[in-house]
């Protein structure tokens, strides 16, 4: 898991700090990718962190985005805030 994480730590402290503000969702794409494979594990919180990232593009609204719950692929709300 580490190896996952330590990556995504580095972007956030070193990287991130000097780009501008670009992601479309919140939380953003890398603090939603240290929940998800905290949350879930290497394989599925990868696998979540990767889809979200594809979705985190100029053609796309972006909005409120949680990390789904665990057993579950989807979040419990829609992207407009409304609950599922």
């Amino acid at each position: 898991m580490w190896v996952l994480i330590i990556p995504i730590r580095a972007y956030q402290l070193v990287i991130s700090p000097v780009l501008p503000p670009t992601c479309r969702f919140h939380p953003s794409c890398s603090a939603y990718a240290l929940t998800s494979i905290r949350r879930h594990g290497s394989a599925k919180g990868l696998a979540l962190a990767v889809w979200r990232l594809l979705r985190c593009n100029p053609w796309n609204g972006g909005g409120v985005d949680p990390v789904p719950s665990p057993g579950t692929w989807r979040p419990d709300v829609y992207p407009d805030g409304r609950p599922r």
